[in-house]
């Protein structure tokens, strides 16, 4: 690996970079064709949920598992895969019939999509094996998410005013054959010194705090909180939740090392990840539906109405990167958590659908505190971590993102469900609850960022290396 040109790993950052861009691309498509596909497939909140969680929980349980088999049997091999997979499951999508077909398509793109993301990350994290050159690559993977967010509402508004909400799901297709191609020619093979035997006790243990946690939040408001199907799911979760670590502590290869979370920068790069994504995706699920249903929009219009929130992403996240790499994760993750935190509370006291210009401030400054905190999120998971345990610790911080993502749409959803239900209630007036919880998300990202990110809290990684070994 270390013997690359730099030619060479540019051109391997790049083909990593187009299977995340596949990825990103199709969240954010996605979110622009919520109401289209409401409208055509007959859909509630609750079934508009399900096509993103369905993705999103299934993604966010096997990543792990994918990193630790791409260290096993080889980070190449998994990778095309992965690509194979999800761009078959894009096909699916775009074929399917009704909302039921719909969400079990999203599961097979799930399977191959969690193949990629982390084992991606894995293969960076060893081409590029100079702390200052790591940190740099991960800025421009991490601003790939910002290309996504600009271009993803035009293109996926474009496609759904003049094709429909299916052809958001033929942009993966050329992508991802082309990926896979150079792949199989550009990428070199890697594995871990040291193969980990599968977990799958612990991998169950995953899908069920992750599947029954979500389908608690999202079908709690109509089947009511109490109920026994809810009562029963929280009880899974909870269960799950202890079993899981207790299980894992037992094992001398577990699927994740409970060990890891002794180190307090990657402790807190886990719960800002879920923190970030879940305002993440609370605040798209929210203003996609505002836009077009309560302002009656067109895709391509609210697409670009959404514009600015992606193009300060796209302009802050390489610029994080680069503050990364310079000066340390604190400083972009302060500035995430309060701009992200200013732009809920525009929402949550001042109203800010109700005026445009006040609209357009909530969406830079979300965009600015978005595009911010990525790359510090990925340099801190991985950063002095067993370079042996590179797929698992960049899937730990991929699954905190798609956990964080996942829950953030169930709760959101499920918080505006109820809000709705309220007689005589308007979507601003449903929305405010909504916005506290995204506000509570920033303030956490400014804590965790300033707390954790300290020289005394780099001791504890030190520490938990020795101690794990």
């Amino acid at each position: 690996m270390s013997e690359l040109t730099k030619g060479r790993r540019l051109f391997v950052l790049a083909i990593c970079c187009m299977s995340l861009l596949i990825v990103s691309l199709d969240n954010t498509v996605l979110n622009v064709a919520l109401p289209s596909m409401r409208r055509e497939l007959n859909a509630s909140i609750s079934g508009l949920q399900w096509t993103i969680d369905a993705y999103l929980v299934v993604l966010a349980s096997l990543l792990m598992l994918s990193g630790a088999t791409a260290d096993r049997v080889g980070r190449k091999r998994t990778f095309m895969v992965g690509l194979a997979v999800f761009t078959l499951g894009s096909l699916l999508c775009s074929l399917a019939p009704g909302l039921g077909w719909l969400v079990a398509a999203r599961i097979v793109q799930a399977v191959g999509g969690s193949m990629l993301n982390p084992v991606a990350m894995s293969i960076i994290t060893n081409v590029f094996t100079e702390p200052r050159e790591r940190a740099r690559a991960i800025g421009v993977w991490a601003g790939v998410v910002g290309i996504s967010m600009a271009a993803g509402p035009m293109i996926g508004g474009l496609l759904v005013d003049s094709a429909g909400w299916r052809s958001i799901f033929w942009l993966n297709l050329p992508i991802g054959i082309a990926a896979l191609a150079l792949t199989a020619c550009f990428v070199p093979e890697s594995k871990a010194d040291k193969a980990r035997r599968p977990d799958p006790v612990g991998q169950l243990l995953m899908i069920v705090l992750l599947g029954s946690l979500t389908y608690g939040i999202i079908e709690a408001p109509r089947l009511g909180w109490t109920s026994p199907v809810i009562l029963g799911c929280a009880a899974a979760a909870v269960i799950a939740l202890v079993a899981l670590p207790l299980y894992e502590l037992r094992r001398a290869e577990p699927l994740i090392d409970p060990r890891f979370f002794r180190s307090a920068p990657f402790s807190g790069a886990t719960v800002i990840a879920i923190s970030g994504f879940a305002a993440l995706g609370g605040f798209l699920f929210m203003n996609n539906l505002y836009l077009q249903d309560v302002r009656g929009m067109s895709a391509l219009h609210a697409g670009l109405y959404m514009l600015p929130m992606a193009a300060m992403t796209g302009v802050f996240a390489p610029l994080s990167g680069r503050v990364v790499g310079s000066r340390g994760p604190r400083l972009p993750l302060q500035f995430a958590g309060v701009t992200m935190m200013a732009s809920a509370v525009l929402f949550a006291v001042f109203d800010a659908e109700t005026r445009t210009w006040l609209l357009f401030a909530a969406y830079v400054l979300f965009g600015m505190g978005f595009g911010a905190i990525n790359a510090p999120i990925t340099n801190t998971a991985v950063s002095g971590m067993p370079r042996s345990q590179a797929g698992v610790a960049s899937a730990v911080a991929s699954t905190s993102r798609q956990v964080g993502q996942a829950l953030g749409v169930a709760l959101i959803g499920a918080l505006l469900t109820a809000g709705m239900s309220a007689p005589g209630a308007s979507f601003v007036q449903a929305s405010r609850p909504a916005y506290w919880v995204l506000a509570v998300c920033g303030a956490l990202v400014l804590l965790l960022g300033t707390v954790t990110t300290r020289s005394s809290a780099e001791v504890s990684t030190r520490e938990m290396v020795v101690s794990s070994r």
